[in-house]
Order: C-alpha cells, then sequence, then structure tokens
C-alpha cells in the first residue's frame, strides 16, 4: 500500500521535499500544519491545493493542523508579491480569523486550528531578537529569492516585510515543540520559509523537521488559476455563490483539466487518466462536481446544478417567478427599480449589471449570437426592454454564452 508522500506524488501534487528520509516515515502517523494567513474573510481557489494537501495526509491517518496567521497576517507574506501588501487593522484580522476558523471546521473533519498570534504577541521585540533572531544570519535570509526578487525591484522590501520568514520560521519550531508537529506543507513560493523554520530548530536543538512544497495553481499559460475579470474566486458562499464557483471549474481549458482533477479531487488516477479521451467537456463537468461538492458540500453542489440546468440560455424551459425566485440566492442578482428598467438597452443593463465590461463588448457579443434576454438570444444590439419583458412581472434573466448568468429582480 502506497504512503501519501506517494501517493502525492503520482499525482503530481509535490513540487520539492526537503529530505528523501520523510517518504519512509509517512509510514507512521505525522503531525502536519499549513499555515493560511487571513487576510480576507475568505480563502480563494489557489489556497485550496494546501487544503486538499491536509485532506490528503488526513485521509492516510496523518493530523492535519491548520494555523491561521493571526500575527504574520499583521506584517504580510511577501512571497509572491512585487509590492508590499497593504496593513490591515487587528480589528479586521480578528474577523478574518473567525471566519476562517468557521470554513476549515465545515471542510475538514475535526482539524487542529489554531492562531499563531496566540504565541507570538506574547513576545516583547526585544525579546525577539535576542532569543530568536539571534539565530537567523543575514547571509542565507538575502540569498532567499523572494528577497533577491523584492530587493532588486524598484519597490524594495522593508524591515517589516523582511522579518516575516523569521516569524514563520518560529511557528514551525513553536508547534514541534509543544504539539509535535514534524512536517510542515506550503505552495512552491514558501520554500524558503519552510527551510528557515527547519533550521531554526535544528539550532535550537529540536528533533529533525520536513518540509513538503506542492505546485502553485497555474494554467497551462502561466497564469493563476482562481483570478477572474471579477476577482478572486472565493470558496466562502457569502462572497461567490456555489454556481459561480461550479460555472467557473467548467471553464477550465483542457490543457489543465486533468492536472487540477488529479490535485483538486480524490479520483483515482486510472478514472482520471482515461478521460483523456472522453467526450468534450465531460472532464470539466467531472472536476466541476467533485470540487464544488468538497467545498460547498451536497447542498451547495445541488444549488449550482439547479441553477446550470434549469436556466440554460436557449432553454424552452419555461421561467417562472417562483423558480426564479427559488433559485436568485444561488446565482448572481441585482434589485433594480422597474423605472429604471423599461426603456433601458438591454446592452446597457448588461453593462450595469456586470454581465459585459463595456458596450462594445455588448454589441460585438449579441453581433456573434452570444447574449440572451430570458434565455432568447438577442438580434439587436438596440433593443430596448419593456414591461412585457418582465417574468410575471418580478423578474429579468441576462445570459452570456452557456455559463454566465445574471438575475435581475424588479421592484
Amino acid at each position: 500500500m502506497k504512503n501519501v508522500i506517494q501517493c502525492l506524488q503520482e499525482r503530481g501534487f509535490i513540487d520539492a521535499v526537503t529530505s528523501p528520509e520523510l517518504e519512509k516515515l509517512s509510514s507512521k502517523p505525522m503531525k502536519v500544519y499549513v499555515g493560511f494567513d487571513p487576510t480576507a474573510e475568505s480563502l480563494h481557489l489557489g489556497n485550496l491545493v494546501g487544503i486538499m494537501g491536509l485532506a490528503w495526509m488526513q485521509k492516510f491517518g496523518h493530523t492535519p493542523y491548520v494555523i491561521l496567521g493571526g500575527a504574520t497576517g499583521l506584517i504580510g507574506d511577501p512571497s509572491g508579491k512585487s509590492t508590499e501588501r497593504p496593513l490591515l487593522s487587528p480589528e479586521l484580522l480578528e474577523h478574518n480569523v473567525r471566519c476562517l476558523h468557521t470554513f476549515f471546521d465545515k471542510i475538514l473533519s475535526r482539524p487542529i486550528v489554531l492562531n499563531n498570534y496566540d504565541w507570538l504577541s506574547k513576545f516583547s521585540f526585544i525579546e525577539f531578537l535576542r532569543d530568536v533572531g539571534k539565530q537567523f544570519r543575514m547571509g542565507p535570509m538575502l540569498a532567499k529569492e523572494m528577497v533577491r526578487t523584492r530587493l532588486e525591484s524598484e519597490e524594495g522590501l522593508s524591515f517589516t516585510e523582511f522579518s516575516y520568514q523569521v516569524l514563520q520560521g518560529y511557528d514551525f519550531h513553536y508547534l514541534s515543540k509543544t504539539d509535535g508537529v514534524t512536517v510542515q506543507m506550503g505552495g512552491s513560493d514558501q520554500w524558503g520559509n519552510i527551510t528557515a523554520g527547519i533550521e531554526l530548530n535544528r539550532k535550537l536543538g529540536g528533533e529533525q523537521l520536513f518540509g513538503v512544497t506542492f505546485p502553485l495553481l497555474t494554467r497551462s499559460d502561466g497564469k493563476k488559476f482562481g483570478k477572474t475579470e471579477g476577482g478572486a474566486v472565493w470558496l466562502s458562499p457569502d462572497k461567490l455563490t456555489p454556481f459561480q464557483f461550479y460555472q467557473y471549474l467548467l471553464s477550465v481549458p483542457d490543457a489543465d483539466v486533468l492536472r487540477l482533477l488529479k490535485m483538486l479531487t480524490f479520483l483515482p488516477l486510472e478514472e482520471i487518466n482515461k478521460l483523456a479521451d472522453a467526450p468534450p467537456n465531460t472532464a470539466q463537468k467531472l472536476l466541476a462536481t467533485e470540487v464544488t461538492r468538497f467545498v460547498h458540500g451536497e447542498q451547495g453542489l445541488e444549488a449550482a446544478l439547479r441553477v446550470t440546468e434549469g436556466m440554460a440560455p436557449g432553454s424552452t424551459a419555461s421561467l417562472s417567478a417562483d423558480t426564479l425566485s427559488a433559485l436568485m440566492h444561488d446565482m448572481p442578482h441585482v434589485e433594480i427599480r422597474s423605472s429604471e428598467v423599461v426603456g433601458c438597452k438591454f446592452v446597457e443593463l448588461a453593462v450595469r449589471v456586470g454581465l459585459v465590461s463595456s458596450k462594445g463588448e455588448g454589441v460585438r457579443t449579441i453581433k456573434n449570437g452570444g447574449l440572451y434576454l430570458n434565455n432568447v438570444r438577442v438580434d439587436d444590439p438596440a433593443r430596448t426592454l419593456s414591461a412585457e419583458d418582465f417574468i410575471e412581472g418580478k423578474f429579468v434573466l441576462l445570459s452570456m454564452g452557456k455559463k454566465k448568468r445574471f438575475l435581475v429582480k424588479v421592484s
């Protein structure tokens, strides 16, 4: 039977491991942590790789630790950033920590969730410099790729950001000492921070620690997954409905979908590899189904499917006010006064609700047959709306292509 390291390597999940010895040691129960800074009240699709890493560890009998950066979030991790992050207030960070704690309790089975503010806040500045900072040498710190890149940039690197690796390094040492955590996982951009913690623990006489990094979630063209014109692909249903989340995954390019199935689902590799010869969009539908179920549960998946199947552009299915009212909270929507809709050009309304970015894009999309009003294709770029377009006097449904929909509730 494979151990977890072998399993993750086969799925393309591992970018680097600090020691080959970890593969042998992983046959016995370990405690593993991944850190998440609470820079927002929700995580995004890119964070899902780290969450899956913990979930796989849990499946193989290891104990997952989630470390929320109530302290490091006050500093801001410079890894992968070309400019310094804006500093967040302690009150906002505390709110974000609470939101993320609730999220992890739902998505993982009984994880141990800790906040590094609980131990880092107990240091005075002088104590930290004397007891922890003394163990770090400037040469290795300056040699780290993240630091070199920022020092060579126009923005530069503040002392605040430079100290981040010291704080994260201490987290690893603290967790090893107090809880027996021996493995830290993180994105490939975290390699320097992870090795800093391993080295600090060695200097302080601790046991050997290990690090595992996974590839960042990028597309075959090099761009990051999880970014759209409307912003991040959030994991919280309060910031992005399960329908919108499902639709984003349906649009994953063919060149990337099998890799994402390996990294973001628990499907067997044999089943995933067979999808290479499957009919178009088969793999995308499976990816969207499995990941939406993992993030939003069965109810969230059912909501996404209800909207997807019940309101497909060009569908002959009857649209009723009752149906739309029931689906409204599962899809993007807005309420607008009827006086602002009647006489409004369809293109202008599409721009107002964000279905298209500009009138020019709207006109081009209409000419290409890609915009719909109440599931009926709009052919005239000058088309205006009347009260007769309201579904039972209450709703207007706008669609672009097969996947992007927006509901207007008329008041």
